[in-house]
């Protein structure tokens, strides 16, 4: 049998596919660019809107990658085996429900519908699936989040530092791989979205005060305070979503993560790795 992947080099797939391939599975990963084999892992070229080459025997298929464009394809394939499916979303779904910002709130509700979407296309193989919500990602520095933060201030020795009581909670994308291999193997998990966030909750303005704490330079730190980014909110139409969301909490609750999949998060204790 063979394990498919969409988003093998993603920041989740680039962990996933090392514990695929210690089990002995026969890895494919779909990538946009042609690679070769590796590690236990077959590389085929495609991409999602577009052509996926044909794989025979798919029993489970993990996807870290645009929730409704891997939902129109599994509408559309032939996967007699009915496999297992496993596929991130987002805590954003919720988050970004209400936002003051409409962009947002349209980003939201495409996230709704994949899933809903997901849903639609495993009954029709009669595939049993679960979609991962995930907080903030963080740990290959992938990310358009935090690593972009990072880099600039390693580059510039300047690190802003924004005030904000708003909760947080990174996620380290090796855990979510793990997250992803215990859905696999877990029969309870089927049929549930399951939020997931790091190991630890902390405020906006201390996350920013680690992540400059973990950079292998020195930087300057800049403290912008709170009147400060009222202002911004107001007069910058594309900072007001960003703003916003420093007095709002975007945490996840890991209950039904740590009971059914016995995976604990690790609390937020970036190093220099995280950012290159």
């Amino acid at each position: 049998m063979t394990v498919l992947v969409f988003g093998g080099s993603s920041q989740i797939g680039r962990y996933l596919l090392p514990l695929l391939a210690a089990r002995d599975e026969s890895v494919v990963a779909l990538s946009r660019t042609p690679r070769a084999a590796a590690h236990g892992v077959t590389w085929l070229a495609g991409q999602l809107p577009g052509e996926v080459p044909a794989v025979d025997g798919v029993s489970a298929i993990f996807s870290f990658g645009p929730l409704r464009q891997f939902a129109d394809w599994l509408a559309s394939a032939k996967l007699p085996l009915a496999p297992r499916i496993i596929a991130t979303s987002s805590m954003s779904a919720e988050t970004k429900r209400d936002s003051e910002v409409p962009a947002e709130r349209l980003i939201s509700q495409t996230l709704r519908d994949g899933e809903n979407a997901l849903a639609v296309a495993c009954a029709q193989h009669s595939s049993d699936w679960t979609v991962l919500r995930p907080t903030l990602i963080y740990g290959a520095g992938l990310d358009k989040s935090l690593t972009p933060i990072a880099r600039r201030a390693m580059r510039t020795h300047v690190f802003p530092l924004p005030a904000g009581l708003g909760l947080r909670q990174p996620v380290h994308a090796q855990d979510l791989a793990f997250a992803a291999l215990a859905a696999l193997d877990t029969p309870a998990a089927a049929m549930k979205i399951l939020p997931i966030g790091g190991g630890e909750r902390l405020t906006a303005g201390e996350m920013f005060a680690r992540v400059r704490r973990s950079l292998p330079v020195d930087t300057l730190p800049v403290p912008i305070p709170a009147w400060a980014l009222r202002m911004a909110r107001r007069g910058v139409a594309r900072m007001r979503g960003p703003l916003s969301r420093l007095e709002a909490d975007l945490i996840a609750d890991n209950t039904e993560v740590v009971r059914l999949l016995g995976v604990n998060p690790r609390p937020f204790r970036p190093d220099g790795d995280c950012w290159r």
